[in-house]
């Protein structure tokens, strides 16, 4: 057994046997380690590599918990990941683990391969080999939840029906690519092999703890410090924005009563357009921030060129899990955008913590180079539908 195993010691004994959750220092897996640990739920074993965007800081207040053990370790390491089966006898795999930003996949994409795609498949023999040792009620019960992305379907027109579990795959980036084979790797796991595998895709998660490269934490960082909010395009891309509690509950009841073999779309039946997003926010710091030397925010967006592939529309119909398992999101998105409002300003020595050196140099790269978009056509058009659905 390694030595990196063995520092962290054994579970102590509960009266069910753990859950396994891989990626659960990044933004959506500490959310759902959060929600776990706060309700009488049974023990949780986190396994992290901790990449830029995982951080244990997420999870401080369940640090000294004994149902919960943390694991230093990648998904590709195929003897930790057997040592852990062995070891710890987890009852489920909720798998976050994943690279997930669009646009370092563009220019990255060899690790966005590697981990959601050999990741993937590594923790999948580990949990076929395990599988295969249990007997009776243990193998019975044994769940394997794979968590992925409405990205994998590609993208929507604006009169096009939302997204439902047997819309084609059309993944247009190479991170929705390398999701879309880990989705493919875990259904034909489940059809050659029998693994009780379920897979559910998500839309747009946001919500405290998310790293600030993505759209909200970004554009709440840049303007309490006066930078530009850049916007892709026209910003009208529309997204379906989940709050990222009301994701983690998804989750559980789709690991609790959830089919085998079946895939789950996840929604928060949100749509809104990237710029109507920014307005939002801009109004929110105006009302929560009425001191900030760079009211109105709204001022300080700009419009920088789209990205390449960028998607226009995504939707997710999620009756499947309503009709199903009876779950609806309690979050409109006014009030959990809201919420992630005041969490980020309530939580900005956290911001300032993962805003490293090495993120600016990555910012730096992203966006330098961007020409300004058709800032005259774009900011009339735009402002007229981001009034419109910003109220």
């Amino acid at each position: 057994m390694s030595d990196r195993l063995r520092d962290y010691g054994t579970i102590r004994a509960t009266q069910d046997s753990p859950i396994l959750v891989t990626g659960g220092a990044g933004f959506i897996g500490s959310n759902f380690v959060l929600d776990w640990l706060a309700g009488d739920r049974g023990a949780l074993v986190n396994l992290d590599k901790l990449t830029y965007a995982g951080n244990p800081a997420n999870l401080a207040s369940v640090q000294n918990i004994h149902r919960y053990t943390f694991v230093h370790g990648d998904i590709c390491d195929s003897t930790l990941v057997a040592e852990l089966f062995e070891k710890h006898r987890p009852r489920a795999v909720i798998h976050f683990a994943a690279e997930s930003h669009v646009d370092r996949s563009i220019l990255r994409p060899e690790a966005f391969l590697k981990t959601n795609v050999d990741g993937t498949f590594t923790l999948l023999q580990a949990a076929r080999s395990y599988h295969d040792s249990l007997a009776g009620e243990e193998q019975k019960r044994f769940r394997f939840l794979h968590v992925s992305t409405d990205e994998v379907y590609g993208t929507l027109s604006p009169e096009d029906p939302a997204f439902h579990e047997e819309t084609p795959y059309a993944p247009n980036s190479p991170y929705a690519a390398s999701k879309a084979a880990s989705d493919h790797l875990v259904r034909a796991w489940v059809h050659t092999y029998g693994l009780p595998a379920i897979v559910t895709n998500c839309s747009n998660n946001y919500g405290p703890y998310q790293f600030p490269e993505k759209l909200i934490p970004l554009m709440i960082a840049n303007a309490l410090q006066g930078k530009a909010l850049p916007v892709y395009g026209d910003g009208l891309q529309v997204r379906d924005w989940l709050y990222v509690g009301d994701h983690t509950s998804a989750l559980r009841a789709v690991l609790e009563r959830g089919r085998i073999g079946e895939t789950y779309n996840i929604g928060g039946g949100n749509q809104r357009s990237n710029l109507e997003v920014v307005t939002m926010v801009c109004e929110l710091l105006d009302e929560l921030v009425p001191k900030s030397a760079f009211r109105p925010h709204l001022q300080l967006v700009k419009y920088v060129t789209d990205r390449p592939g960028h998607d226009r529309r995504y939707a997710i119909d999620a009756r499947k899990l309503e009709g199903e398992l009876g779950w609806r999101p309690n979050e409109s998105f006014e009030t959990g955008l809201r919420k992630t409002v005041e969490w980020y300003l309530e939580n900005t020595a956290w911001v300032d913590s993962v805003t490293s050196g090495a993120y600016q140099q990555w910012m730096e790269q992203n966006y330098s180079a961007r020409e300004p978009g058709n800032a005259t056509t774009v900011e009339t058009r735009g402002a007229v539908d981001a009034g419109k659905g910003a109220r």
